[in-house]
């Protein structure tokens, strides 16, 4: 495993995270899913070790991912290890069982210490607003929150989890202003979305989390248009039939590449991320052992050459398919 420095900060993080949304469960709220389908606690915990013993010590979760289930799991298997980074997300909220948003000081400092208990933990290595949007960052109040609490010692380092579609607004007042730490943002062969500002947060000294690597799983090839998912998997809605289909078929000049490189699909993507010096760790979502082994095996240097041809591809063909996955949800 290698190892890169989280920013300005004095956190030095795995290249691969563990991504711990799937952990949590089927977790639902009212009729909407916020999971990835039933899940085995006895597995979950199997892959955190192994993932630990491969040399991951990075764990980004959220205390909605199974409504605080996945950070029970983490606490429960890591504890307060000091040699562990553990990253959680605070303001998306379940609320008489609607899903709902809550950006407030109080309810934040509220949060965190629910979080600190559910992981076991005396303190978050990195604290993250869960999506807050532009108006949120303006009016300050969930800023302000992070900031009492790295004062008090709660959290070390905070950042923002950027929006899936639209990452720009919301970094571009972080950066502006000088807030916070770092960024999550997703960024994979289909999502390419946040290249333009990858480069002032590195020149500004901002880690980046790249969250999303394998998009639900569509640039691991193990799709077809027969694939079908629980209804408590959020996949049901956003992976349909139709852009299975699309994506497949859009990605065949990409997945040319993995005979040149003699890697699998997996591989490739994740390694295209890596090639970016900005990204300070991937976060591929992680729920058994054998996934920890896909995940942080045969990663290999990219050429400029072959990331080129990805870039252009995506900005092409592969804008499509996006589309079509945003138009889900």
């Amino acid at each position: 495993m290698q190892y890169r420095k989280f920013g300005n900060t004095d956190l030095l993080v795995s290249e691969i995270g563990f991504g711990a949304w799937a952990i949590g469960g089927g977790a639902m709220i009212g009729n909407t899913s916020i999971g990835w389908g039933d899940s085995d606690d006895s597995v979950s915990e199997e892959a955190i070790n192994a993932a630990i013993e491969n040399g991951i010590n990075f764990f980004d979760t959220a205390d909605i991912y199974g409504l605080g289930h996945s950070e029970k799991l983490i606490g429960k298997v890591i504890g307060n290890r000091s040699d562990i980074i553990i990253a959680t997300k605070v303001g998306n909220v379940s609320i008489d069982n609607q899903f709902s948003i809550d950006y407030r000081k109080e309810y934040i400092m509220e949060a965190c210490e629910k979080s600190l208990l559910r992981l076991q933990r005396d303190t978050i290595d990195y604290y993250q607003l869960h999506t807050a949007k532009l108006e949120h960052l303006q009016h300050s109040d969930c800023i302000e929150a992070m900031k009492i609490l790295q004062k008090q010692g709660k959290i070390r380092y905070w950042g923002l989890s950027l929006n899936t579609f639209d990452p720009m607004p919301e970094a571009e007042y972080l950066l502006e202003h000088h807030y916070g730490n770092g960024f999550q943002l997703v960024l994979n062969i289909l999502n390419q979305k946040a290249i333009p500002i990858l480069n002032d947060m590195k020149k500004k000294g901002y880690g980046v989390i790249a969250r999303m690597p394998l998009q639900f799983g569509l640039l691991t090839g193990k799709f077809d248009n027969g694939a079908s998912f629980p209804d408590n998997d959020h996949r049901k809605k956003r992976l349909t039939k139709e852009v299975i289909e699309n994506a497949n078929t859009e990605l065949k000049p990409v997945w040319d590449l993995c005979q040149k490189y003699s890697c699998t699909k997996t591989q490739l993507a994740l390694s295209y991320i890596l090639s970016y010096e900005a990204v300070s760790t991937v976060i591929p979502g992680i729920r058994n052992p054998e996934q920890v082994e896909s995940n942080t095996s045969g990663l290999f240097n990219l050429s400029s050459k072959d990331k080129e041809l990805i870039e252009e591809i995506g900005k092409t063909k592969l804008l499509e398919v996006m589309g079509m996955i945003q138009q889900q949800g």
